[in-house]
């Protein structure tokens, strides 16, 4: 089963976003991660729904945070995104009439929606400044200042990383 990426791909142009002075274009987004323009334009979409981004045309144009970090879930973009399946597992037949593969379904179900609860949780106890701090506490170990990094990977530039 392929992989849903967009999650963290989305949480990395968010915290570049965050540092950002002026709006970023989907090319440059893109470039950051080597992904193309019109799924950038897509993705983003979601997340102007849900008020976390705004976008402005024409030059000098692009996308910027609408919110502070504090105030951005991974909860609230996990939804943005379309709450996207979590587990490839499911039922042989939802509509069986064997008691046998009922017993079967409720118990993968029941699991299921334990696990998706959990996970909800978890995201919900997390913010975008959380990360954002993190971000900060690994530069801080690696004995990078934040400048030097930014400039360095492209984030102020538009030239990915």
């Amino acid at each position: 089963m392929r992989q849903d990426n967009r999650m963290p791909r989305v949480l990395h142009a968010l915290l570049h976003l965050s540092e950002m002075k002026d709006p970023a274009t989907s090319d440059q987004l893109a470039g950051m991660l080597n992904t193309n323009p019109a799924v950038v334009r897509r993705t983003m979409a979601g997340l102007r729904n849900q008020g976390f981004v705004s976008s402005t045309k024409g030059h000098g144009g692009g996308w910027v945070l609408a919110k502070p970090l504090s105030e951005i879930t991974l909860a609230g973009i996990y939804e943005a995104l379309g709450a996207p399946k979590l587990f490839a597992l499911g039922y042989s037949n939802d509509t069986s009439e064997c008691l046998m593969e009922q017993a079967a379904n409720a118990a993968t179900a029941a699991a299921l929606k334990a696990a998706s609860e959990t996970f909800l949780k978890a995201l919900a106890a997390v913010t975008m400044a959380d990360l954002a701090d993190d971000f900060e506490l690994r530069l801080k170990e690696l004995g990078l200042s934040p400048d030097h990094y930014r400039h360095s990977n492209g984030a102020n530039t538009g030239t990915g990383h």
